[in-house]
């Protein structure tokens, strides 16, 4: 009995100095007593040390258990009882990024970067959330988690967990390239590494990223001096916001879809440096005028809508990664189309798990087939996860119709996807044309 109360004044003496999200509790027996215990003897607190340990150089045993499995509710940690990025609804969840195919309602506790926390909070309004500082560290019952940059939008995590010596890596979405609005991919060194492969096929490989800005920067230029309005279409989480960051404000006055308005507001608190930027819908619909010599940012859901009537004369563009196929600007239906993504290319991908040390990969979305048989001719271990990540398309877009409620603060949550931004992901899905009928498609459904 001394040890029972021993333990429970073990557990308020803990709870007082955790989070208040940790504080749950759970029915818990011992020496035949039943009671509500806190749920921290689980729960993630915060470890003394800051210093990771390198363990990508000491091989795996093949006989100790994955520290992550798939489960049917997402991809799961045993050792450290929370998952990552789940699709069902779970007790703890620790969130990559806001994108909504990482990023779901229904979960008891999130745990996510500190950088991404404004742009989280607005898709997911009322969650029970917890943040760290990137390197920081966290121990759950003697596995210890840290969130790293992964580069892909502001707030991208990858996340590293560490059991008795071993080091695991989920990626979460990612890209190598520079952007002004995130943490720059930063590589983990790891036993295994999880990886997306949004664009892992030969042919995906990007140009520049100041060449690709240097391009929308011409094409606006021309149709300012023709007095035309410059439409772009781009993912309005994530790709506009480096779009916005990256042009040259000076060439004219720049506007933006209703559904981008709030994600740039929970940019610039978070610190990120966005040029004046105002939302079409302060201008007067007849006021055709004022769009002239204007860049307008809008989410690919816009396009085709009535809402495009109001520019009078204009050009329109798409910025995806997808531009890179042959067809996918014509599909569009776009006068110009520029390669810019999220997510790494296909050298970029191999230089990231390169630099990993990993012996071990798994892939979790995208090419998952053709990068699993090139990973296995370098001499690596590889396999797969089969996951519900790839639709952030629909995310992006999903309040892009309604200019409307998307100033008035909504958040695109998965409840009110429509049915036209779904099909405006279909019609980024590549097919065996576009890929010059190399012998595996692309089995992602978006691609920013």
């Amino acid at each position: 009995m001394q040890r029972v109360r021993a333990r429970l004044l073990s557990y308020r003496k803990q709870e007082r100095s955790h989070p208040a999200w940790l504080n749950s509790t759970r029915v818990t027996s011992v020496a035949g007593m039943r009671f509500a215990a806190p749920f921290i003897d689980l729960a993630w607190s915060l470890s003394e040390s800051h210093t990771l340990n390198n363990a990508s150089d000491k091989p795996e045993n093949p006989h100790d258990p994955d520290l992550v499995v798939a489960r049917p509710e997402g991809l799961y940690c045993p050792c450290g009882d929370f998952y990552i990025d789940p699709w069902r609804p779970v007790e703890r969840a620790v969130i990559t990024h806001a994108h909504s195919d990482h990023a779901r309602f229904g979960h008891r506790h999130y745990l996510a970067s500190q950088a991404g926390a404004n742009v989280l909070l607005w898709r997911l309004p009322g969650i029970a959330l917890q943040t760290l500082a990137y390197g920081e560290r966290l121990d759950l019952d003697g596995t210890t988690v840290s969130l790293h940059p992964a580069g892909h939008v502001l707030g991208s995590a990858q996340l590293r967990i560490e059991h008795k010596g071993r080091v695991w890596v989920a990626s979460g979405d990612y890209k190598l390239d520079p952007d002004p609005t995130c943490a720059a991919f930063e590589p983990v060194r790891c036993e295994t590494f999880i990886t997306e492969s949004t664009f892992g096929l030969p042919i995906y490989r990007w140009d520049a990223p100041q060449a690709v800005f240097d391009g929308i920067d011409s094409w606006w230029r021309h149709n300012a001096s023709q007095g035309r309005a410059s439409v772009l279409f781009c993912y309005s989480f994530g790709k506009a916001q480096r779009v916005l960051a990256s042009v040259d404000a000076a060439i004219g006055p720049i506007f933006c879809h209703g559904a981008i308005a709030p994600l740039n507001r929970a940019y610039r608190e978070a610190g990120v440096r966005l040029p004046p930027v105002r939302v079409v819908g302060e201008i007067a619909a007849r006021d055709k005028a004022a769009f002239r010599q204007a860049l307008i940012v809008a989410p690919p859901s816009a396009q085709g809508s009535a809402w495009l009537r109001r520019f009078g004369d204009y050009s329109d563009a798409f910025a995806s990664g997808w531009m890179r196929l042959r067809g996918a600007r014509r599909r569009r239906g776009v006068d110009r189309g520029f390669v810019l993504s999220d997510h790494a290319d296909w050298p970029g991908l191999q230089s990231a798990i390169h630099a990993t040390g990993a012996g071990r990969v798994i892939v979790t979305h995208g090419s998952v087939e053709p990068m699993v048989r090139w990973l296995r001719e370098q001499g690596l271990e590889a396999g797969a996860f089969d996951t519900q990540y790839g639709d952030d398309t629909v995310e992006a877009d999903a309040a892009g119709g309604d200019e409307t409620a998307a100033t008035s603060g909504a958040s695109p949550v998965e409840a009110t996807q429509t049915t036209q931004a779904t099909q405006a992901t279909r019609d980024d899905t590549p097919n065996a044309a576009d890929l010059e009928a190399r012998p595996a498609a692309d089995n992602t459904t978006s691609g920013p």
